[in-house]
């Protein structure tokens, strides 16, 4: 899996986190409080509505509410995900995988950035 063209590039270029440092843009911001937002409404919510049922004596309420305002939020989730940043998830990734596979390989992660040889996706 070293070998392939992925992993091999994030080791050559010493992949980091430095694009993390930049100042976020307002759709980054918008993102983030999406995602804070979605964890707010999530199981809480859920929580709330098995409350609400067990008090009101319905159990529909719970039933249906529940899985709804789940779902609900894991869409906001994703949404938040998606404007945060594809650029820090890539920036991520790329540097842990250079971590791990330096970890795994120690020394033997020069000799990878030697051969030459390059496989395609990782």
């Amino acid at each position: 899996m070293a070998r392939k063209k992925y992993c091999k590039t994030a080791i050559e270029d010493q992949a980091d986190l430095k694009a993390i440092r930049e100042k976020p843009t307002p759709s980054m911001i918008a993102g983030l409080i999406m995602i804070g937002f979605s964890y707010i409404i999530g199981l809480p919510a859920v929580v709330a509505m098995g409350i609400i049922a067990v008090w009101a004596k319905k159990p529909l309420v719970a039933v249906i509410g529940g899985p709804l305002i789940y779902a609900i939020s894991t869409i906001i989730f994703i949404i938040g995900i998606r404007m945060a940043g594809k650029t820090y998830v890539h920036v991520f990734c790329r540097w842990m995988v250079r971590v791990v596979l330096e970890k795994i390989l120690g020394d033997d992660v020069r000799m990878l950035s030697e051969s030459g040889s390059s496989d395609k996706g990782c």
